[in-house]
């Protein structure tokens, strides 16, 4: 029997060992022929805390770990690159203009 694997983008990876994956599928509606995207979540077991957020895993089907999880990470396929966040002190005196 084939193992189910599922290549999606993480959601959320806050919990312990544990990642929140979405995969996005687009689909067509039975009578009206529209497509839509449906996205489903997915919780995985990631054993070394290796996927971060907005990373693309591939992830397998398994024997359930917990109530929710029953598929574990195999790899992560391509790094999320790095998001932008403003220190603090930068963003005081930039404000601090706007009101003048």
């Amino acid at each position: 029997m084939a193992q189910t694997t599922l290549i999606g983008t993480v959601s959320s990876a806050k919990r312990d060992k544990t990642i929140t994956v979405s995969i996005a599928s687009r689909e067509t509606h039975p009578l009206y022929r529209k497509q839509y995207t449906k996205t489903r979540k997915y919780t995985a077991h990631d054993e070394k805390n290796e996927a971060g957020l907005g990373d693309k895993v591939e992830i397998v089907a398994c024997r359930p770990f917990s109530k929710t999880k029953s598929y574990k990470l195999v790899k992560v396929l391509e790094k999320a690159h790095g998001t932008v966040e403003l220190k603090e002190d930068v963003a005081e005196p930039i404000a601090k203009e706007e009101e003048a």
